[in-house]
């Protein structure tokens, strides 16, 4: 009779401890499909860019595209000259895996031309963000750096008729807000003015992203010197092109159109060559 007492005492104190030991969700307890720490929800790391490796940037130009950007190439008469001006050199860099890049430099009867081609691989360390939304605000930031002038919008309203006569308006003083500013309206004779089609400016199919820069240089009493640059993102990979070209005769001015032209075509080529 006593043994029959005494066992249900001690399951009572058992399932005691045991419910609070445990004890519930409601109560601020861990629920059974959670994990310390976890909040209940399992973190999915963020994604990998698709570039692990980048490619050899003295290699990534072929021979034909560096005659065309390089004139003096074609000058050269010494074989081994022109064999290290194909070869370019290599930029300094202390993780190959990261960054890399490679710069040419030719001199021709006409001008000195500089090719530069850059390659950033970008690897995110924190898990909430991928590679390649590390990649994109970075190259967001680099394209802030450019300052590209924002992009002419049209509108309709602007077309309408003013309502003072075009006596009226022809007659206007100069400080009025009916006059063109001659500082923001080059002459269009103006060798040294770039054609709005040709103005720094974000490119549309290239890479996830793109823009293009055009800087002229007339500082000192050497000839002008042109830079365009050509930076573009592909997944976690950002490719930079600057070209550049400063010619031989004082008062000389690069061409902006050519020089676009070469440019946007060797990105183009880099792009594929990532792609493929």
């Amino acid at each position: 009779m006593q043994r029959k007492a005494y066992v249900p005492g001690v399951a009572a104190l058992l399932a005691a401890v045991l419910a609070g030991c445990t004890g519930s969700p409601d109560d601020g307890g861990p629920s059974d499909n959670s994990n310390p720490g976890s909040a209940g929800t399992a973190t999915q790391a963020a994604q990998p860019g698709r570039y692990a490796t980048l490619p050899e940037p003295c290699d990534a130009v072929d021979t034909q595209t560096l005659d065309e950007l390089l004139p003096g190439i074609g000058e050269m008469t010494d074989e081994g000259k022109r064999e290290k001006a194909y070869a370019g050199e290599a930029t300094l860099t202390y993780d190959t895996d990261r960054k890399v890049g490679c710069r040419w430099k030719v001199e021709s009867a006409r001008a000195t031309d500089h090719l530069l081609v850059d390659f950033e691989r970008v690897v995110s360390y924190d898990n909430t963000v991928s590679d390649d939304a590390q990649a994109g605000q970075l190259f967001a930031a680099k394209r802030s750096q450019a300052r590209l002038p924002e992009p002419v919008v049209t509108s309709t309203d602007s077309a309408a008729p003013s309502t003072e006569s075009s006596a009226d308006a022809g007659s206007s003083p100069a400080g009025s807000p009916s006059a063109p500013s001659s500082a923001s309206a080059p002459a269009s004779g103006s060798p040294d003015a770039t054609p709005s089609g040709l103005q720094p400016r974000v490119l549309e199919e290239l890479g996830d992203e793109a823009f293009l820069d055009d800087a002229l240089d007339s500082a000192g009493s050497t000839a002008q010197q042109r830079t365009v640059t050509v930076a573009f993102r592909t997944s976690n990979v950002i490719v930079t092109v600057e070209y550049m070209e400063q010619p031989m005769t004082v008062g000389a001015v690069p061409d902006s159109e050519e020089m676009q032209d070469r440019a946007r075509e060797l990105a183009a080529e880099l792009a594929d060559s990532l792609s493929g």
